[in-house]
């Protein structure tokens, strides 16, 4: 019984450890980056910071990238046209 248990039991840790370096992998490019979020903090305008407030840290950088873009976010947006 010991035997199965010290050759299992190295098994059972290695195959978890692969597991999480493929879930890691996948969550690092999903992550929000530490240089992001400081830039943000540094350089944020008032509607940026009422989205962290209100809608969380994916929204503030969404509307924070799309200032930084400039010119090419307004024409990336559909214009409404006025009537």
């Amino acid at each position: 019984m010991t035997v199965w248990f010290v050759v299992a039991v190295p098994l059972v840790m290695m195959f978890f450890a692969l597991a999480m370096e493929r879930v890691e992998n996948r969550l690092r490019h999903v992550a929000v980056q530490e240089e992001e979020v400081e830039e943000f903090l540094e350089q944020a305008r008032p509607n940026e910071v009422r989205a962290l407030y209100g809608h969380g840290i994916g929204r503030a950088l969404e509307l924070f990238r799309l200032r930084r873009l400039g010119g090419r976010a307004a024409k990336l947006r559909p214009r409404r046209s006025r009537r």
